[in-house]
């Protein structure tokens, strides 16, 4: 993971005094019980709260916000819903849980009122957990269903994996274990290949072998088919939240 910046330059702000504390403790940053106090004494502000607070959060500093670059972390609230609230510049960005450890795929939008200099900072923040790229906002949806979803659906991958080897005779702490691995390590030789899915697939399989065998298993299943439409699926439903 790298260093964007020093926990002395990070401001949050948490009511809950427990968790304030936590944060506090776990971090190292700069805590406080209000949402002013943040956006008086940040330049970057990143709103990070549920869908359907954003809005009343930036109605309410509005004028504090006047001139800030502001990140939106939520799914299904336009730029045209938040930029008629506060002359700030606004930005939308959609990650995932593995940013936790670095291994993080974001995609981020920039509003009518973003600057190419808002444009490297928001690169340049969310690179240090792990690979960013720019789209425009009407690919949100799409982002929020691949990226942001896509962890789910790869956990069940390595659910559904472990489990077959389970089931042809590996202890479960083994076949979890190499079910684990395996997925790291082909998702690691992926992104590191110059070679596409398919050509990689091909340098596992033997014609009349395992592997030929377990892929026509899976296709019989329709398990690309599956896990097709439940991108389609999650992306639909961040098109309804937008609408709603």
């Amino acid at each position: 993971m790298r260093k964007f910046c020093g926990p002395d330059e990070i401001i949050a702000s948490q009511p809950i005094d427990e968790l304030r504390a936590a944060l506090h403790s776990e971090t190292g940053i700069r805590v406080t019980a209000g949402n002013a106090e943040v956006v008086e004494t940040a330049e970057t502000i990143l709103i990070g709260v549920k869908p359907t607070v954003v809005l009343p959060v930036l109605a309410e500093l509005a004028v504090q916000l006047g001139g800030k670059l502001v990140i939106s972390l939520a799914a299904g609230i336009r730029l045209s819903s938040m930029e008629p609230l506060a002359s700030a510049r606004f930005m939308r960005v959609m990650t995932n849980t593995p940013s936790a450890i670095g291994r993080g795929a974001t995609a981020f939008a920039p509003g009518t009122r973003t600057t190419m200099e808002d444009i490297a900072q928001v690169k340049k923040i969310f690179s240090a957990i792990g690979v960013a790229v720019q789209v425009n906002e009407e690919h949100i949806d799409a982002v929020t269903a691949l990226a942001g979803s896509g962890p789910a659906f790869v956990y069940t991958v390595i659910e559904a994996l472990a489990e077959g080897g389970r089931k042809t005779g590996l202890l479960p702490e083994v076949a979890l274990t190499l079910a684990t691995q395996t997925v790291l390590g082909a998702s690691q030789l992926a992104a590191e290949s110059n070679l596409s899915p398919e050509e990689l697939r091909l340098t596992v399989i033997t014609p009349g072998g395992t592997t030929a065998a377990g892929l026509a298993a899976m296709e019989k299943h329709g398990t690309s088919s599956g896990l097709i439409a439940a991108v389609e699926a999650a992306a639909a439903r961040g098109r309804e939240m937008a609408g709603g």
